[in-house]
């Protein structure tokens, strides 16, 4: 607090410290899993954000990120106590744990999707989020190894990734590094060992050749800072796996920035370097003139001196060098209280994230966009007039054409590629000056969604269709469908759209007529997969539903007619058109004389006999209809059988022993008995008992139900 009282106005200033105030109260009594007071958690948040130098509404958001999440709070409370952009800074950032999504996997797209939809109108949730993210990386040693493993997964597939594209590297490397440390420890150890063991030798180096630069530079007349850089630990371990390096064998472990004033400095700095030492052809690369789409500028060059050893130089302006190190957060929107109107357009991931808000696609799509986006390599190209485009690796003219403007995309009938007129499908190149051919009746072709290579070019494509040919969508959908359904043998409205298995999928998509099902399958926006897969399996759990009831009605049939063309029967059981079959009693639900019954054929074990509704009858069905087979019980038993009584009593001294006491005077033999005790005082036992029907284990149970100290009795499955 003491360094924002030197920052900030005392207004803002008194806003923040009510802030902390009521998030101190609002967690008060909750701890995390180090054992410390849980408020330690936003305030080292907010102390990460201060250090960017980040506003007091952002500051304000970081103490209250959690306590919507955790606490009787509601967005509510926080508008009306500190306004509402606070507010809404707070709500981008909240994770939806308490949505009630199908799978992992959908909570988190979702919460992905909020966040980042939050972030298209305000970056500053995806700066919170990520200081949040990175703190609860730091104190991960708390956790179990499952959940260690599973956070630091998710943070090298989609945080990581996010920092990278937002240009905070200082964020990224950091969470790649953390999250290396616990998915593969040895490893990580390995390389922070042998690093350790380079350093000196590598340092002593690299600093005579700053201090030689430091003084040519002078010399020129150009101020300077000029310090080292060493690689960061993950991005050791990628070169390791995807080159096959040792760490020794990697030049560019260490690295020095050249940090000057101008632009035009920059480049007499880069003169000066490649005068003294021969640079390494195809290792010079200039993200000034072709900044890459996070915003990240600077010149980078290899060179190698007299004795043979190669080395990176690095060369920028300071300006420069706070994008690279704190990227969107250097540069946000809002700095100063001023929008900069330009801001989305240096940012070209913005963009497509704006037209994923635009288009509201399938919640996992934006975990698409997210995982598949941000870590490709890109290529820069230019517009005839010389305008630097950047895009994803193996880009073509569709993904240009959607880049310069959605109309631009919409009405292209052909590229030309260096002056040359290329088809469509070409694949695009560092360099390449583009130009793309419109007519005013051009409209996209279904084509394109197989061509087009960025997220935002194929959101475009579907959405010019989704508007444009709705009846063209719905007569395809609906083609499309049916012709999808009768391949795996299903008819679509017969069997499939019954009303209450396509409500969720109404919900899921927020479909409000059928019509609107069939157009997004017929533009693309959800595949017949999508709608069919849920759907087939309804339908596939309703015959198997069915097929259990036949299966039942059958049993309770067969029960009361004698069975002609079986003679002999085995364990008491009549086995339709069978004779002298094996037959054995299912563990699983234990049938006894009185249970309705049905038989399935084993491979070489004979037939099991199981209760009609045995729990595992569904899955018998699946592996096969014909091994499903009609049995009876005969008339007459000649043996007992097994059967488990379950029994839940207080946990008191006596209590078994006038169970079993029970059990000998109704002559009911004991097999095994197994016992555990409960929360709250109680004490479950399983008996094992071998009885003759099922009227003598209603009987039995009716009689532990009198006992004083039984809770419950019931039929159990041991």
């Amino acid at each position: 607090m003491a360094q924002l009282k030197q920052t900030l106005p005392e207004d803002q200033y008194d806003l923040v410290d009510r802030v902390l105030e009521f998030a101190a109260c609002a967690h008060h009594g909750q701890f995390r899993k180090s054992g410390e007071p849980y408020i330690t958690h936003p305030c080292a948040v907010a102390k990460i954000l201060i250090d960017y130098g980040m506003d007091y509404e952002t500051i304000a958001a970081a103490l209250l990120h959690d306590v919507v999440e955790d606490t009787e709070m509601s967005r509510e409370d926080i508008t009306q106590r500190f306004g509402a952009v606070v507010a809404h800074l707070v709500d981008g950032v909240t994770k939806l744990d308490k949505i009630n999504m199908v799978s992992r996997q959908e909570r988190q797209a979702e919460s992905l999707r909020k966040m980042l939809m939050a972030m298209v109108k305000d970056v500053r949730v995806i700066i919170i989020k990520l200081a949040d993210r990175l703190h609860n990386m730091r104190t991960l040693y708390a956790l179990n190894e499952e959940k260690r493993r599973r956070i630091a997964q998710e943070t090298l597939d989609i945080y990581a990734p996010i920092a990278h594209r937002l240009g905070i590297y200082a964020i990224r490397s950091e969470l790649e590094d953390l999250a290396l440390k616990y998915l593969e420890p040895e490893k990580y150890e390995y390389i922070v060992s042998e690093v350790a063991k380079l350093r000196p030798r590598q340092a002593d180096f690299l600093q005579k050749q700053m201090d030689f630069f430091k003084t040519q530079l002078t010399e020129m007349g150009i101020e300077c800072e000029i310090e080292g850089r060493e690689k960061h630990v993950y991005s050791i371990y990628k070169k390791m796996v995807n080159q096959g390096r040792e760490p020794n064998e990697i030049y560019d472990l260490m690295a020095m920035r050249i940090i000057v004033n101008t632009v035009r400095d920059c480049y007499a700095a880069l003169g000066m370097v490649h005068t003294l030492y021969k640079p390494i052809p195809g290792r010079f690369k200039d993200f000034i003139a072709m900044p890459k789409s996070n915003m990240y500028q600077s010149l980078h060059t290899t060179v190698i001196n007299s004795a043979g050893i190669l080395f990176e130089v690095q060369i920028r302006t300071f300006e420069m060098h706070r994008t690279a190190e704190y990227g969107v957060a250097a540069h946000w929107k809002y700095k100063e209280g001023k929008e900069d109107k330009d801001f989305d357009e240096k940012i070209a991931w913005f963009r497509d994230l704006k037209n994923i808000k635009d288009d509201e696609p399938d919640p996992e799509e934006t975990i698409d966009v997210t995982r598949l986006d941000m870590f490709t390599d890109e290529v820069f190209v230019f517009t005839p007039k010389g305008e630097v485009i950047t895009l994803k690796r193996g880009s073509t003219p569709i993904d240009f054409a959607y880049r310069i403007h959605s109309r631009v995309g919409d009405t292209c009938v052909g590229a030309k590629v260096n002056g040359r007129i290329v088809p469509l499908d070409t694949e695009l190149n560092t360099g390449d000056v583009v130009q793309i051919q419109t007519r005013k009746d051009g409209h996209p072709s279904r084509d394109w969604l197989l061509i087009a290579k960025t997220n935002n070019a194929k959101n475009r494509i579907r959405g010019w269709f989704k508007r444009e040919m709705k009846d063209e969508n719905i007569a395809k959908g609906k083609e499309m469908l049916e012709k999808e359904a009768k391949r795996q043998g299903f008819d679509l409205y017969k069997d499939l759209f019954i009303s209450e298995w396509l409500e969720p999928i109404f919900k899921r998509y927020t479909f409000h007529e059928m019509d609107d099902l069939y157009a997004a399958v017929g533009c693309g926006g959800v595949s017949t997969n999508q709608i069919l897969q849920r759907l087939i399996e309804e339908c596939q759990k309703k015959h198997k539903q069915e097929r259990k009831a036949e299966l039942l009605e059958k049993a309770k049939q067969a029960a009361h007619r004698a069975n002609q063309n079986a003679r002999t029967p085995s364990h008491g059981v009549i086995v339709k058109g069978q004779e002298n079959m094996l037959v054995r009693m299912a563990h699983c639900c234990r049938p006894v004389p009185g249970d309705p019954i049905v038989g399935f054929i084993t491979r070489g074990r004979g037939v099991s006999i199981h209760r009609a509704d045995c729990s595992n009858l569904l899955s018998l069905i699946d592996q096969g209809d014909d091994r499903i087979i009609e049995v009876a019980w005969a008339e007459e038993s000649p043996e007992g059988y097994r059967a488990c009584l379950s029994v839940i009593t207080l946990d008191k001294t006596g209590v078994m022993a006038e169970m079993t006491q029970i059990l000998s005077s109704m002559g009911v033999p004991i097999t095994s008995v197994q016992g555990h005790r409960g929360k709250n005082k109680v004490f479950h036992t399983e008996f094992e008992i071998m009885i003759q029907d099922i009227d003598q284990l209603e009987r039995i149970i009716k009689q532990f139900q009198k006992m004083p100290y039984v809770i419950e009795a019931y039929r159990g499955t041991m």
